[in-house]
């Protein structure tokens, strides 16, 4: 397993690939560990996503932004990653509809893309950007 506090080239080439949700694991106030499928990209080095900033996730996220997200291949030859950090919101409408139209191309394909990016760029959401502080890594998905 290889640990580094940021992603590596082969990190970002396996949680870039394809449609693997990430599985986001954040604290209720009370301390309880949570954990939410997300959809995400990678950019300039952090993993992105867009939340609803009224929703149970952005508030909690918003007073304890310390978070964990998983995301794993579950066929041979198994692997996983695992980005521990921050989360930053960014409130830009710019970037959030750049941010939801590539999630939208990763998940629902090239020709619903921009679509998808339209309908969640909307004033209630807001980029969620995790900067790594320590990142698990384990497996080689090209041997």
């Amino acid at each position: 397993m290889q640990i580094t506090q940021s992603l590596t080239p082969a990190a970002v080439e396996f949680l870039s690939a394809g449609t693997r949700t990430g599985h986001l694991a954040y604290l209720a106030t009370d301390g309880r560990p949570l954990t939410t499928p997300v959809w995400f990209v990678i950019d300039d080095g952090a993993l992105v996503f867009a939340t609803g900033r009224g929703t149970p996730k952005g508030r909690l996220l918003a007073k304890d932004p310390r978070v964990a997200v998983s995301v794993d291949l579950q066929e041979p030859p198994y692997a996983f990653a695992q980005v521990q950090g921050i989360a930053e919101f960014v409130d830009d409408p710019d970037y959030l509809l750049q941010i939801c139209t590539a999630c939208g191309v990763r998940y629902m394909g090239a020709e619903r893309g921009e679509e998808f990016g339209r309908r969640n760029a909307v004033p209630e959401e807001v980029v969620v950007r995790v900067r790594p502080t320590r990142v698990l890594f384990n497996g080689d998905v090209t041997a």
